[in-house]
């Protein structure tokens, strides 16, 4: 049966009693993964169909999770970013505004509601860095001044920086650990053309004030998750890769960021396998290719991630990345459509290689999203 998409689902919260289940997945260690080849099978297009949620809809948790509304009724509602003060910062991006969310008395939905800023143009990224708050519009990046102690705006919004719009709009933000630069996540404006401005398909750095960008990460065809591992400070990002090669043709993916790397993109995929439709060829660029992390499936679309440092969660959780999945379109069956989670171990002296266990197999819980 085909799965339906549930339109304007709420935000959520999680509650853990013990350990869900778990499932392989691929990890690479940097080395090149096996992968069919290209046009193994024909392209499809199967999105979901997107329906009203039936009267007491929830999304499905593995067992001994608990999940209930937080807060609804919003207009694309897109990220979610948690401030110093324990303030839920939420992009509501159809509305071209950010909302604030509390729950003071702790009753598992937010009470309040409070709109921080509006004007915005499809807003996603948010970052805090000391009296100021960072925002990713679609085509700049900009800043607000405000309280961090009662998250009350104080100004009014500082252009930093023209993004190029269009194309894959979410741009999506993280501040270094140094405090003193911005990473800025824009993807691609098509599927594989060469050619494109060099902010697209890449993670840019400026200074705070928005001065001296340049490229940080490339061949990043559609980054739209960005974080910074808490241990050992390194930005990881999830990434929408190319569509149309077949149903299982690339893996998005989940990987971490060196200064100065090429992933791919749009020459090759997944290290150096190369996409026989881009011409003329970089046979230079795409041998330093780096291998992504870890491959999350074909076509999952993964969206924002956050690296879990809680103590509400049982210990094999700690350090750990919970992503969020949008769901495919371009695959005969559906895939996706969940919030993965992928286990880390020993973050603090492994880092990028310590993904449990070793053997190659990492936790992967599944909370579905759809109906089947």
């Amino acid at each position: 049966m085909n799965r339906q998409n549930y339109s304007n689902w709420a935000l959520a919260v999680f509650a853990v009693l013990f350990i869900p289940s778990s499932c392989p997945a691929q990890l690479t260690h940097g080395q090149k993964p096996s992968l069919p080849a290209p046009f193994a099978t024909k392209s499809a297009g199967n999105g979901p169909d997107s329906v009203a949620a039936p009267a007491g809809f929830l999304p499905i948790v593995p067992k001994g999770f608990h999940i209930n509304i937080f807060a609804k009724d919003f207009k694309r509602p897109r990220l979610l970013t948690v401030a110093p003060n324990g303030d839920i910062f939420l992009a509501e991006t159809g509305a071209n505004k950010v909302v604030i969310l509390r729950d003071p008395n702790h009753t598992g939905g937010a009470q309040e509601q409070i709109v921080f800023a509006t004007g915005l143009t499809r807003p996603f990224g948010i970052a805090f860095h000391d009296d100021y708050v960072y925002i990713g519009n679609m085509s700049s990046l900009v800043r607000f001044k405000y309280d961090p102690k009662t998250s009350q705006r104080v100004g009014e919004a500082e252009k930093l920086l023209d993004l190029p719009g269009g194309g894959h709009d979410t741009r999506n933000l993280a501040i270094t650990p140094d405090g003193k630069h911005v990473l800025i996540a824009v993807g691609s404006g098509s599927n594989i053309d060469t050619g494109e401005p060099p902010m697209r398909a890449a993670v840019t750095i400026c200074d705070l004030d928005g001065k001296n960008a340049r490229q940080f990460a490339t061949g990043l065809r559609n980054p739209v998750g960005l974080a910074i591992e808490p241990v050992t400070g390194t930005p990881w990002t999830t990434v929408n890769e190319r569509d149309e090669l077949g149903d299982d043709l690339p893996p998005d993916y989940l990987t971490s960021l060196e200064d100065g790397g090429f992933y791919g993109w749009p020459y090759s995929y997944i290290g150096n396998n190369v996409d026989p439709r881009v011409r003329p060829q970089k046979p230079d660029l795409v041998a330093r290719a780096i291998v992504p992390d870890v491959l999350l499936g074909a076509h999952v679309a993964s969206l924002q991630f956050t690296f879990y440092n809680g103590k509400q969660f049982p210990a094999s959780y700690y350090g750990g990345a919970f992503v969020a999945e949008h769901g495919s379109w371009n695959r005969a069956s559906r895939a996706g459509y969940q919030v993965a989670f992928v286990a880390f171990k020993d973050a603090r002296s492994q880092g990028s290689n310590g993904l449990w266990p070793p053997s190659g197999c990492h936790h992967r819980s599944r909370w579905r999203l759809t109906c089947f």
